[in-house]
């Protein structure tokens, strides 16, 4: 059995940020360690993507941020999430976010922040023990 067999597991790129290219290696990565994954593509607003991990009964949902937004993006997507039923969901995050936002993010909710440094065998087992 592979490490997120039966997740779901829903990846989004929030806010104006055009780069994706993380975002899809995280995805296929997800994928061939077992997970169902619907990637959003670019550029969503944090109620769409609440709307669709809320929709496709999530277990998760990574968010891919660029930009330097990640508390903004982040806050309201969790805030959208409450508003859908959907403070079940763990939120991760990937990109570009630097160490001392990482706290305050964790405050608002996010269950794990990875950083393009990480291995993905280490981003998959992190979000396998995340998800339980």
């Amino acid at each position: 059995m592979s490490k997120l067999e039966g997740k779901r597991i829903v990846i989004a790129k929030p806010g104006l940020d055009g780069h994706d290219v993380g975002a899809k290696i995280i995805s296929l990565t997800l994928r061939d360690a077992g997970a169902d994954v619907i990637y959003t593509g670019l550029r969503k607003t944090p109620d769409y993507i609440a709307r669709v991990a809320v929709d496709e009964d999530a277990d998760a949902l990574g968010l891919s941020i660029l930009s330097g937004s990640h508390n903004a993006l982040v806050a309201a997507t969790m805030d959208a999430l409450r508003k859908l039923g959907g403070e079940d969901i763990k939120v991760f995050l990937g990109g570009t976010i630097p160490a001392e936002d990482h706290q305050g993010l964790k405050d608002m909710g996010v269950a794990a922040i990875y950083t393009a440094e990480m291995k993905l065998d280490d981003v998959v087992s992190s979000l396998a023990d995340t998800l339980g």
